[in-house]
């Protein structure tokens, strides 16, 4: 990842930007400017953004063009995602970004140490990694994805290092939607410190 990596952070290899709404988690159905950083070594066999994993195939933008394209949105809110965004350093985007009014929002496997001053941090941990301490006292959101039944009690692992005004949210995983979210629901109406996260934007049909 050193050959491809930006040191200073004044360009970042992105695989996507576009202005859509916020489809899963607690800020579901909020506008939101989403900065897709490419480069991720986590290997989710689930995930559905595989193409963003080799940063090499994309190319590197700079923080300036980032921002402008974030501010002529309006919408006052930016979601940094993946990949793995905090494999980079992110001081000169984030600053950038709040310099200029727009809150601030990561999604992390929380793998990485993060580099830089966000407003909300979605903890989303994955069992083909684990992450670093850190990332529990940073969560003010942790996004649990349920693929398997074991799944429950590894989230409970993960919720028991949070804070205690930590948001916590089970979401199926999307090609096994069908299977678990009824246990889901069982299990939150059991254990009502979770909530249920879908991801609503492949409902809606939108990036």
């Amino acid at each position: 990842m050193d050959s491809i990596q930006n040191k200073t952070g004044s360009r970042l290899p992105v695989m996507e930007q576009f202005y859509t709404i916020q489809g899963e988690g607690f800020h579901n159905g909020r506008p939101a400017y989403f900065i897709r950083i490419a480069g991720c070594d986590v290997g989710c066999v689930w995930c559905d953004v595989k193409e963003s994993w080799d940063a090499n195939e994309h190319k590197f933008e700079y923080v300036e063009s980032l921002v402008q394209k974030a501010k002529e949105t309006n919408c006052g809110f930016c979601v940094i995602t993946g990949g793995e965004p905090c494999m980079y350093d992110l001081n000169d985007l984030t600053t950038a970004l709040r310099n200029s009014g727009i809150e601030v929002a990561i999604e992390t496997s929380g793998c990485y140490t993060l580099q830089g001053k966000i407003d909300w941090y979605c903890f989303s941990p994955k069992k083909f990694k684990g992450p670093v301490e850190e990332a529990y006292s940073h969560a003010k959101e942790l996004k649990i994805v349920i693929s398997h039944p074991s799944d429950f009690k590894w989230a409970e692992t993960h919720a028991e290092k949070v804070s205690t005004d930590c948001r916590l949210y089970l979401q199926p995983e999307w090609s096994k939607q069908e299977r678990f979210l009824p246990e889901i629901i069982d299990y939150v109406k059991e254990h009502p410190k979770w909530k249920i996260s879908l991801q609503t934007h492949k409902f809606m049909d939108i990036p």
